[in-house]
């Protein structure tokens, strides 16, 4: 066979003539008249074609996934599905982000960033007109302010209820909280309010999915996931009062609902990167100051 290639490689551009015959010389013999160029150009075009039917079988088929280091179906799906998750949890890191600005601004004072209040003030209900009326939270980045008693000077007075203006409804007026509050929930205190450290808080330890009560009438103003405190809830009451409950298992109200006295807002858990068990974390701010949660509360 060698032979016959090297014949035709010596001859290519001539026409030569192969001669056939049998082994044992039993029948005639036959000649043909080939040119060993063409033959030498259709070889290599069968041989191109088979290269490319079997590429493509390998690669347009699902005979690819049984390849050595092609990977499998599933992984691909799953590398899919991945980036999927990924770019949802970008979205959902942001509108987070936007949230925690949104609520420090709240707690602090400072001017709600354009964007973020004309979008909040499309979806989230008009509150009554007493919440609209709440005196902006005093603006603070020193713990030594949050030392109790942290109020403001121009609040040193005995506040009274306000009435409801004769055009509000009195169905849409926020009640002034009543202190000392019933408290949210009931379990052991594990840990107080400590405003050098930065933890404006009491937490309540409790069996995990224990319901969170509203201390009073309000607004929900945050209603989301955060990175540190889990799923957080944030309600405006009147007289300037916010309460704040982290690391719950569930939210049961979202942002704009209104919220009655009594009413079971949250369910405890143990969410979020730094709760160290099932607990209440419940916090207290008036006018942007935190407020030690033990001296509102009846019996703690």
């Amino acid at each position: 066979m060698l032979g016959l290639l090297s014949e035709f490689m010596r001859n290519v551009g001539r026409t030569i003539t192969v001669i056939v015959m049998d082994k044992d010389h039993m029948e005639q013999p036959r000649s043909f008249t080939v040119e060993p160029g063409r033959v030498m150009w259709r070889m290599a075009g069968v041989v191109c074609i088979a290269v490319v039917l079997l590429l493509a079988g390998l690669l347009l088929t699902p005979i690819r996934y049984s390849l050595p280091g092609y990977g499998s179906l599933e992984m691909r799906r799953s590398a899919v599905e991945n980036q999927i998750r990924l770019n949802a949890l970008e979205d959902s890191l942001r509108i987070q982000t936007e949230y925690v600005s949104r609520l420090r601004d709240t707690f602090l004072g400072n001017a709600l960033p354009g964007s973020l209040s004309e979008r909040t003030e499309e979806s989230v209900p008009t509150p009554s007109a007493d919440l609209q009326a709440m005196p902006l939270p005093v603006g603070t980045n020193d713990w030594e302010e949050h030392q109790q008693p942290a109020f403001r000077f121009d609040q040193l007075g005995v506040l009274r209820p306000a009435q409801p203006p004769s055009s509000v409804p009195s169905s849409a007026y926020l009640s002034a909280l009543s202190f000392p509050v019933l408290p949210p929930v009931s379990g052991i205190a594990t840990r107080g309010f400590d405003a050098r450290t930065g933890h404006f808080a009491v937490d309540i330890a409790l069996e995990e999915g224990s319901a969170i009560r509203s201390i009073g009438d309000g607004y929900v103003i945050l209603a989301d996931w955060l990175n540190d405190g889990g799923q957080v809830i944030a309600i405006a009451h009147a007289d300037g009062y916010i309460t704040v409950f982290k690391h719950n298992s569930s939210l049961l109200k979202q942002v704009g609902d209104r919220v009655r006295d009594r009413e079971v807002v949250a369910l405890s858990g143990n969410s979020g990167e730094i709760s160290t068990g099932p607990h209440a974390h419940f916090e207290l701010w008036q006018n942007g100051l935190a407020q030690d949660p033990r001296a509102y509360v009846l019996g703690w």
